[in-house]
């Protein structure tokens, strides 16, 4: 088959599995003996598709005589393990835990529902936070698998917690900040000075500098904050609003959200006291944001030509060096966590992060270095 023609359509199509060795396309190559393997019935949605972290097992949503199911194959040989119907009117999305033991299930928008099932395929629990409105949008695990958030369309984070999945607490993401103890952080522009005696029109080339290359810098905003936010149009379909981006920092001591009707900005939530930390509020509608893999370090895009990064230290706005405009669409960590990967339209480009070690030996200074 043409590879590059399957992967331009879409990741619901073809995935790798986690050890590299097999893609899956309803048919499973493996790329080492050349064996081929069939599964049948696949369903295409928002999350059809998913690993167990340690690559052993694999679940597929499926349908069939317009019912979903899922099956459970073992990734060594793709040997049916478990194959059971879910109780859901159109399945949206599965997602394993990442210790492997619980496979998560949701259904359509429209359906509010939540379903936790073990490795064997019994329903452990059914979670289901109100009826008759649009569900959920968004859905992620804690590393530590102690913790399952739900996004929905009410703008509102539920934390379910992996003892009892019932709901520990909720998020709501308001327009206003009024508390004095979280920090809100607003990225201000950074012009270069103007003498307004000596203006020309048009300006001189070095001060027509667009957004999306103009310097930035964040600024501590006296509370009380209003954020920009946009009223959706509800008459439309897919309208932007809820909580459509969720993710865990890799020691699930944070939690990063997005209100897609409040776009420009992102919510820091501190799980231990669970409670709101921080709130970045950028110039642009922020289009990705990934967790460092090896610590609570949040790197965030916008589509302009920065990458930004938070860290409980701080946070700090970086341009991309490079001849023209280089559009930052999304984001990629290295597993180590000391690179990134940003990627625009058609190119790329690797940003390397120091170490203080990494400067000491550069410099061969012994001396702190910020």
């Amino acid at each position: 088959m043409n590879f590059s023609e399957a992967f331009k359509l879409s990741s619901l199509l073809c995935r790798f599995s986690p050890d590299g060795k097999y893609l899956l396309r309803i048919t499973v190559w493996s790329l080492c003996t050349k064996s081929v393997s069939y599964i049948k019935y696949p369903k295409a949605c928002q999350q059809g598709v998913t690993f167990t972290r340690d690559g052993r097992y694999m679940a597929l949503a499926e349908r069939r005589d317009c019912k979903d199911y899922v099956s459970i194959f073992v990734c060594s040989d793709w040997q049916l393990l478990r194959h059971f119907d879910t109780d859901t009117q159109d399945l949206a999305g599965i997602e394993w835990a990442p210790n492997g033991c619980v496979l998560a299930a949701w259904d359509t928008c429209l359906e509010y529902k939540v379903l936790l099932y073990s490795l064997d395929g019994r329903l452990l629990s059914a979670y289901c936070a109100y009826e008759w409105s649009l569900g959920i949008k968004s859905v992620a695990w804690s590393p530590s698998s102690q913790f399952l958030a739900v996004g929905s369309y009410d703008g509102k984070v539920r934390l379910l917690n992996h003892v009892t999945w019932k709901m520990i607490t909720e998020f709501g993401h308001p327009a206003a900040i009024n508390n004095p103890k979280i920090v809100v952080y607003k990225e201000a522009e950074k012009g270069p000075p103007l003498g307004l005696g000596r203006l020309s029109f048009p300006p001189p080339r070095a001060l027509a500098v667009p957004l999306s290359t103009a310097e930035s810098k964040y600024e501590i905003a006296s509370v009380p904050v209003s954020l920009q936010s946009l009223k959706p149009a509800t008459d439309r379909a897919n309208p932007r609003m809820g909580v459509g981006m969720l993710a865990f920092s890799a020691d699930s001591y944070f939690l990063a959200t997005r209100n897609d009707n409040v776009p420009n900005a992102v919510w820091v939530w501190d799980i231990q006291k669970l409670r709101l930390f921080v709130v970045l509020e950028q110039l642009a509608p922020v289009r990705s944001f990934l967790w460092d893999p090896q610590q609570p370090r949040l790197a965030i895009c916008t589509g302009s030509s920065k990458v930004y990064l938070w860290s409980p230290a701080g946070c700090v706005s970086v341009q991309v060096p490079g001849e023209g405009d280089f559009p930052v669409l999304s984001l990629c960590w290295h597993s180590s966590g000391d690179s990134l990967a940003l990627l625009s339209k058609d190119h790329f480009c690797l940003c390397f992060l120091d170490t203080e070690e990494g400067i000491h030996t550069a410099l061969g200074e012994r001396d702190s270095h910020a």
